[in-house]
């Protein structure tokens, strides 16, 4: 294989994954996405939605899932930096209502992998962030659901800057926490 490096958390499932990168003073080249080799490590899914947004620096999105129909995400930045975060939902899991972390930049070209059963979310560490990722179920608007991002029962570590309140949607402001069993 030896085109991605691929590291696995303590929460099945979760994967970071680092491509490749071939540099020159041209620039760079890397491969973002290539089905065999995802595969490969695991990941066997059909992607068939991409979807990008931008945000600024305190932007808090999330932490959001589908009901009915749950998506793998492969995750990344194109410009800036997130702190990126899957929870676990998945019921009977032995780490349900745990959280992992991990900082994608363009810098790093790290991806994140969050399989079906995860509820994900981010927050904007640098001044303007562009966050990419692929889906493997089309977004249905009347199916999403989500978790209080400050869920105390979780307790996300997220890096806000003290007397700094992340910036949310209105309706990221409403929804409720999880129910821990």
């Amino acid at each position: 294989m030896g085109k991605i490096n691929v590291e696995t958390c303590f929460i099945a499932g979760l994967k970071i994954i680092t491509p490749q990168v071939f540099g020159d003073t041209r620039g760079y080249f890397m491969e973002t996405f290539n089905q065999n080799d995802f595969t490969e490590i695991g990941i066997d899914c059909r992607f068939v939605q991409d979807n990008q947004s931008s945000s600024v620096k305190g932007v808090l999105r999330g932490l959001h899932y589908q009901v009915e129909h749950p998506q793998d995400k492969l995750v990344r930045v194109l410009s800036g930096e997130v702190f990126d975060v899957a929870v676990d939902i998945r019921e009977g899991s032995e780490t349900y209502g745990q959280w992992y972390g991990v900082n994608l930049s363009a810098e790093n070209k790290k991806q994140f992998f969050v399989p079906k059963g995860f509820a994900h979310g981010f927050m904007v560490l640098s001044d303007y962030a562009e966050f990419a990722y692929k889906c493997s179920d089309f977004y249905h608007p009347h199916d999403e659901g989500g978790i209080m991002y400050n869920d105390p029962s979780i307790g996300v570590e997220w890096p806000i800057d003290t007397g700094i309140a992340p910036i949310l949607s209105e309706r990221d402001k409403l929804w409720k926490g999880l129910s821990i069993k």
